[in-house]
């Protein structure tokens, strides 16, 4: 069995939580929504900290910011698409264009990086660091955003 074989035969076992009530808001049309990104690429800047493995902390990201870092710790991950272009994982460059042609309405000032190295339950990310990053885009008018699983 090839390493990627063996790698999604075990993504198959892995428990996954279920939510008896999903919370869902309407979101305003595209051309009137403010976009934000969330990517487990564990992107960050040279000035924060790096991730560690199995961290589940966060990265907010100016919407300016261009120069990050690549932080996944996975071994299988090919690197090769985010060091030709960042917009691979993270496609700010695109969310932009699609604002300056009026299909969204806006991109969000910060954007929000988590490690995809997570453990098997995922609950300090969905007690704590994930409802604190959707808590920094509900203040920042965030109205849709664009998951980018890495």
């Amino acid at each position: 069995m090839s390493g990627d074989q063996a790698m999604r035969s075990h993504a198959g076992t892995l428990p996954v939580p279920e939510f008896a009530d999903a919370a869902f808001v309407t979101p305003p049309p595209l051309a009137e929504a403010r976009v934000a990104i969330v990517t487990s690429a564990a992107l960050h800047t040279k000035d924060h900290e790096a991730f560690g493995n199995t961290d589940t902390s966060f990265r907010s990201i100016d919407r300016a910011e261009r120069d990050l870092i690549l932080g996944h710790w996975s071994p299988n991950f090919d690197r090769n698409g985010f060091a030709i272009d960042l917009n691979v994982v993270y496609p700010i460059d695109r969310l932009e264009e699609l604002a300056a042609a009026g299909i969204i309405g806006d991109v969000a000032p910060k954007h929000y990086s988590f490690a995809g190295n997570q453990p098997d339950d995922v609950a300090t990310i969905r007690l704590d660091s994930g409802p604190t990053a959707a808590a920094e885009m509900v203040a920042d008018g965030v109205d849709v955003v664009l998951l980018t699983p890495v």
